[in-house]
């Protein structure tokens, strides 16, 4: 392929068994032997490969290398790719509700359309991860931003409230292709040794949609024509496409840190044949055994990361859907602030995880989240039972540690999931926990609206409680051995 350069790379450059840099002796060691094993060993010059490691373990002074970029372009491209496709996703899940009310329908058609969008989407990631990892990622974002542009396109020339099912499926399915790709290549292009940091700073993209998309629809919506919405979306999904075509890294990975896993697989292709992406295309195929559609689907060794993150998403979903209604039961004004402060917090803790996402075993970082989640509903629950401003100081701080617990939460479990899953099937892990995402919330809302109803909000709150719990207890059984260990 053009994008590659041919010759031949007698260095591997991280040892993919621990996810931590070699030593620059380690390094040069292996490329020898590396070299070594090549059938033009003997007539290569002696000091070919040993200059050669030697460059690359200790430039000058001794030192090995260190190539640990975190903000590199591509990466900055695909956050993008994420925030805009998640403002398009939040946006219409806010004001597709209210534009249907505009055109006379009913709140029961609305809520049709809701679960359309998520069964498209959930659906889709079956199909979305082996396409994303046997025709790439760029190729699966493209996709996914085309389709999900047509689906918000669409209403802008029907106005036609019976062919919103159409345009809300094609949005959930592109939103599903766009994610699902955009979580892999952030994988693919973040150093091995800053996996979690880097995973926590990828979710800066949804925690800024979170916040903002809700309330730029609600503001397009209310406006005339009402159409203003799937204008305001569409243009977010054409940002979404402009930075899914510069995310061109499979082209040429030597522009990726080091220790990322897609530039590693690479040169590792490389070393063996020397033939760029075909090579590492035959290598994953020749060495892929036969396998049946299911495993071709779902990465089991994803479920580590993902059954935690089922267990604890109910827990997030009725803070979406419910805690807004909450307030308002209460009369809290302006309850959307919770939602402000819960994003304020939630991109703070993201932005310091460097500190811990990598050097914290996993178990004792959840730990803190959720004890942090717990305080956040207990304060919901005081709330109930204050007066006055007391009461919405309180719904309103109750934000604060729920953003924290979700802020840490979500990359945690995201990481487990890409760490304990072979690269070549990143893009089927992504796919299976983000379904485990979708299926928790989807699921979730039903029941807590049935608990609302029947129970009240107290019984809601303490069931989320209680899920966070279970999400804690199933993450000492599914999180591999050295993430439960209470010190590294």
């Amino acid at each position: 392929m053009s994008g590659f350069p041919g010759r031949p790379f007698c260095v591997e450059r991280t040892s993919m068994g621990n996810g931590k840099a070699m030593t620059g002796e380690t390094r040069a060691g292996e490329a020898a032997d590396a070299c070594a094993s090549r059938p033009d060993a003997a007539t290569r010059p002696a000091d070919a490969c040993a200059s050669r490691s030697g460059a690359d373990a200790a430039p000058r002074g001794g030192r090995p290398v260190r190539d640990d970029r975190l903000w590199t372009p591509v990466f900055l491209f695909v956050i993008g790719v994420t925030l805009f496709t998640f403002l398009v996703g939040q946006g219409l899940n806010a004001g597709t509700s209210v534009y249907i009310t505009t055109l006379g329908g009913t709140a029961t058609y609305a809520g049709l359309l809701a679960t359309v969008f998520s069964v498209a989407a959930a659906a889709a990631r079956f199909i979305c991860g082996p396409i994303v990892d046997d025709r790439g990622r760029r190729v699966a974002m493209v996709a996914g931003s085309v389709v999900m542009m047509a689906g918000t396109i669409g209403p802008l020339f029907t106005g036609d409230s019976e062919l919103m099912i159409l345009w809300r499926f094609l949005q959930g399915v592109g939103f599903s292709a766009a994610t699902t790709a955009s979580a892999t290549a952030a994988a693919d292009v973040l150093p091995r040794e800053r996996l979690g940091e880097g995973i926590g700073y990828f979710g800066l993209g949804q925690a800024l949609a979170m916040s903002v998309g809700p309330a730029l629809s609600l503001f397009l919506v209310s406006t005339e024509p009402h159409e203003n919405l799937f204008v305001g979306v569409t243009a977010a999904g054409a940002l979404a496409l402009v930075f899914s075509l510069l995310c061109r890294y499979e082209k040429n990975p030597s522009v990726l840190p080091a220790t990322s896993a897609y530039r590693v697989r690479w040169e590792r292709a490389q070393l063996d044949a020397g033939q760029g992406e075909r090579a590492l295309e035959r290598a994953e195929g020749d060495a892929a055994p036969r396998e049946s559609l299911v495993s071709r689907v779902i990465e089991p060794k994803a479920l580590h990361g993902a059954l935690p993150a089922l267990c604890i998403i109910p827990s997030v979903g009725f803070v979406i859907f419910f805690v807004g209604l909450y307030g308002t039961v209460l009369g809290v004004g302006n309850a959307g602030l919770f939602y402000t402060v819960s994003a304020v917090s939630m991109v703070t803790v993201r932005l310091k995880s460097g500190a811990f996402m990598d050097r914290v075993p996993a178990i004792k970082v959840l730990s803190a989240a959720v004890v942090c989640g717990i305080v956040g509903f207990l304060m919901l629950l005081a709330a109930g039972a204050l007066e006055g401003d007391a009461r919405s100081a309180v719904f309103y701080l109750a934000g604060l540690p729920y953003g924290l617990c979700l802020g840490v939460c979500q990359p945690l479990n995201q990481t487990i999931a890409v760490k304990c899953s072979p690269p070549e099937r990143w893009g089927a892990a992504n796919a299976l926990y983000q379904l485990a995402i979708d299926v928790g919330m989807g699921a979730s809302t039903v029941v807590w609206g049935v608990l609302n109803d029947t129970l009240g909000f107290g019984a809601s709150l303490v069931g989320s409680i209680v899920c966070l719990l279970v999400g804690y207890g199933m993450a000492w059984l599914a999180y591999p051995p050295a993430e439960r260990r209470w010190r590294r």
